[in-house]
């Protein structure tokens, strides 16, 4: 078993303890969470909690993930564009098109196939399936990751994302002219409950906040920059929708007839967070791929 510990801040008061759990594991699900605490692998001051729990300020929480099975994934010898790599992580430029871990529907050419091969290390924090993933991004969204190669970095930056000290900035292209020059969305994001496979906006979902600024606006689209607060699933493409100008190319969101880019127009372009051992500030950024400055360029040329 490998163990984790965290002191309960005042703002995470009177949350419970399965929730927060899963705020500070973001790539953990509830119900895995609250296995865990059935199975007595979570403590508070010590002792053995429920799941409903009430956590209070100062509580000293501790939790341990079970040994991670031997991986059964192949190893795929699979081009990745690394952007800085050293003993604790990796950041890289995942390219559009490619799933980030293995699944049903896909369990070859993913991301962690390709670091399988690239590297031994990698942290075991989210099981044989998702190996050092501490966030994702989209199938068709193209840009920055940072992956973890042991556990400590893994809970490191899983606990600054939930406390909203990564720095995440996308670029889109959407439908419509924006008016505003800058705008935030607060809109709660969960399961669609009329389509499961879809997010939507939901009294009952997740808090969920993007702030977004113009780059260039055109009679019939706009260049945005995405700032998010958190990460939701699919966040920015559902909020986009929501304020009415939804991603060009998006198949699961977007306008019935938009542009045919194999996907939503969305790029991962900037990427920073605190360095889980050497505390410093790190941040990278990655140019959008050729397809999108394709299209800005075509666009540019109809106005």
């Amino acid at each position: 078993m490998t163990s984790f510990h965290h002191i309960v801040t005042e703002a995470q008061a009177n949350q419970r303890i399965d929730k927060l759990l899963t705020i500070l594991n973001p790539e953990i699900s509830r119900s895995q969470v609250q296995s865990w605490i059935t199975k007595d692998h979570v403590t508070v001051n010590g002792e053995q909690v429920k799941a409903n729990y009430k956590c209070q300020t100062g509580d000293a929480i501790e939790w341990s993930y079970p040994e991670v099975e031997p991986l059964d994934i192949i190893a795929e010898n699979i081009p990745l564009s690394i952007v800085y790599e050293d003993s604790d992580l990796l950041v890289v430029n995942k390219p559009k098109g490619m799933v980030v871990h293995p699944s049903a529907g896909h369990p070859y050419g993913t991301l962690v196939n390709a670091l399988l091969h690239h590297c031994d290390d990698l942290s075991g924090i989210n099981g044989v399936q998702r190996p050092g993933i501490v966030h994702r991004i989209d199938k068709d969204t193209s840009g920055l990751l940072v992956v973890a190669k042991n556990d400590q970095a893994h809970s490191h930056l899983s606990e600054q994302l939930s406390t909203k000290e990564v720095k995440r900035v996308y670029v889109a292209l959407v439908h419509g002219e924006i008016p505003h020059e800058t705008g935030m969305i607060d809109a709660p994001i969960g399961r669609d409950p009329k389509d499961r496979q879809r997010m939507g906006i939901v009294d009952n979902g997740r808090p969920a906040v993007t702030h977004f600024k113009v780059i260039k606006s055109y009679p019939d689209y706009t260049h945005v920059e995405c700032q998010l607060e958190t990460g939701r699933t699919h966040q920015i493409r559902v909020h986009m929708k929501y304020i009415g100008y939804p991603l060009v190319g998006d198949p699961k969101y977007g306008r019935r007839k938009t542009m045919d880019t194999n996907g939503q127009v969305l790029h991962a372009g900037l990427l920073g967070f605190t360095h889980p051992t050497t505390n410093k500030w790190m941040e990278f950024e990655a140019k959008p791929p050729a397809y999108f400055e394709e299209i800005l360029a075509n666009i540019e040329k109809l106005y």
